[in-house]
């Protein structure tokens, strides 16, 4: 719009020479085209950057509760969940492999990584549903699986986050009538674990195991969530 605007006073200029007494007339409007040109141009450039908006910015979570496979195929289940990623924290070897982690050795648990949308749903609320997702009072195990790598966790990143677990947990009390277990430390770092391993019931729902474990803790879950709702 500018090269044109330029183009076309260029045009004009002889006509100032032949009809003088147009001068002024000519000019006002020429202020005022390029004064629309600039007007326009910024008009659209604003209206550019708010179409350009930053994404919300999304949160993060760590727990375990037994199986990964039962706890990311709960926690896809809710809204404001953007993803899950099943791995391994809270202990001290680096990179542990699955196997490593089973042998009990290693100090790490099971546990998902949950990135969420605080406008949608808290981190307070993500723990509420954590203590309903799992048994909490069980020591060292979920239902058949048992082990320390099976303990039931909460992995804060910062203080905020540690003193509402400390606050959910006092309050999932009232749920249990056995004494909560689980686990409230530091996260230090998440591994993420074999690929074979994420998304495993929606992969695999004919599997042994998540027929049998899996299915019945997801429905249950989402029936949980559906009541919520109410």
């Amino acid at each position: 719009m500018r090269d044109s605007v330029s183009s076309w006073l260029s045009q004009s200029h002889a006509s100032y020479e032949l009809y003088p007494c147009h001068s002024v007339i000519m000019k006002i409007t020429v202020a005022v085209l390029v004064l629309a040109c600039f007007t326009t141009l910024d008009t659209v450039s604003f209206a550019q950057m708010n179409d350009k908006k930053s994404p919300q910015k999304l949160e993060s979570a760590v727990f375990g509760g037994g199986c990964f496979w039962c706890l990311d195929a709960q926690f896809k289940l809710i809204n404001g969940v953007k993803s899950v990623l099943s791995g391994y924290a809270g202990g001290t070897t680096n990179n542990p492999t699955y196997e490593q982690v089973c042998s009990e050795t290693t100090g790490h648990a099971e546990v998902i990584q949950v990135e969420f949308d605080p406008t949608v749903v808290s981190y307070e609320e993500l723990l509420g549903k954590f203590f309903r997702a799992h048994d909490p009072t069980t020591l060292d195990r979920q239902g058949p699986d048992v082990g320390t790598s099976y303990r039931s966790i909460i992995l804060y990143k910062d203080e905020n986050q540690k003193a509402i677990a400390e606050k959910v947990k006092a309050e999932a009390q009232k749920l249990w009538p056995d004494p909560i277990v689980t686990e409230i430390a530091p996260l230090r770092t998440f591994y993420k674990a074999e690929d074979y391993h994420q998304d495993y019931f929606a992969k695999n729902p004919d599997q042994g195991y998540c027929r049998v474990v899996v299915a019945p803790k997801v429905k249950k879950f989402e029936k949980l969530l559906h009541e919520q709702k109410q």
